[in-house]
């Protein structure tokens, strides 16, 4: 484990491979933690690349710098920590992975500093930049059941529920994204300790409630946020990961993303696979990233 100030945080993060290796950061989603990598990133640092794995915001061991910082969650300011970190590490260019809130970060630096970003492995949601203007539109009935505890986020009575129960509330996303992998205590306890974060719920409650735009944003990212109700293409190269059993953003037969990407484009999807994909196919989202050298 390791730590720097970058931007705003204390940004923890875990880092395998040679320091010299091309520079792979890895970017977890909620209800998740770094955790989520370890064996993708032993896997690649066999293959000579420095993998990096930070803490998002609200998560394990990373903090505010200032008590004064909104605690946002809003996805200009995740990515904005994405890009304040490469800079702490002095990383000029990488490829970049995630998935959920990682790879809405990953998503946002690759559309809007493209020069940034070798390649892009983007899971679930392959264009994961919210349309913010749109997001009071409704869906099918049966996508808007999958978003319950994004409504629930809304309430009062949802920020308390997630403060007294939170990992028997993440436990229960976990089990429903899911359905198919067979995770256990040991597994889901070691990546719990990140909900312990003392801006966790803060974090979450924000993203959830700014996302449909029921809240304003951190006026520090305004200007990031403009630019992302453009919906900006993706000028790199990059391979969408979905999970056919993923419980909360199943594939659809028609690739509804691949017009806002102009580069190298493949989408695949895996059987038998859930939501946290890293850690349930390690091998695949390995594999996806070595294809992208």
């Amino acid at each position: 484990m390791k730590k720097i100030a970058a931007g705003v945080l204390d940004v923890a993060y875990k880092e395998t491979g040679p320091e010299d290796g091309l520079p792979v950061l890895l970017l977890h989603g909620f209800p998740y933690d770094a955790h989520a990598y370890h064996d993708v990133a032993r896997q690649l640092a066999g293959k000579g690349l420095r993998c990096i794995v930070p803490f998002l915001r609200g998560y394990g061991p990373t903090r505010f710098l200032s008590e004064e910082t909104l605690r946002s969650g809003e996805q200009a300011a995740l990515g904005a920590d994405l890009v304040a970190l490469m800079d702490a590490l002095s990383i000029e260019s990488a490829i970049l992975g995630g998935y959920d809130w990682g790879g809405r970060a990953a998503c946002i630096v690759a559309a809007l500093w493209p020069e940034r970003v070798r390649g892009l492995v983007s899971c679930g949601a392959g264009y994961n930049i919210q349309n913010i203007a749109k997001a009071g539109l409704p869906v099918s009935p049966e996508e808007e059941f999958r978003y319950w505890y994004q409504y629930y986020f809304h309430s009062e009575r949802g920020r308390a529920g997630l403060a007294a129960n939170r990992r028997e509330f993440c436990r229960l996303l976990w089990r429903l994204w899911s359905p198919t992998w067979a995770f256990g205590d040991e597994t889901f306890d070691r990546s719990a300790v990140a909900f312990d974060n003392p801006d966790f719920v803060d974090v979450v409650i924000h993203s959830y409630r700014h996302r449909f735009g029921g809240i304003a944003g951190d006026s520090a990212f305004a200007e990031i946020e403009a630019r992302l109700a453009k919906q900006p293409d993706i000028t790199v190269p990059t391979i969408v990961l979905q999970g056919a059993d993923d419980g909360v953003d199943p594939p659809q037969a028609a690739d509804r993303d691949v017009a806002h990407f102009s580069a190298f484009y493949e989408r695949r999807i895996i059987a038998g696979v859930g939501h946290n994909l890293p850690q349930e196919v390690p091998g695949a989202f390995a594999e996806a990233v070595l294809s992208l050298l």
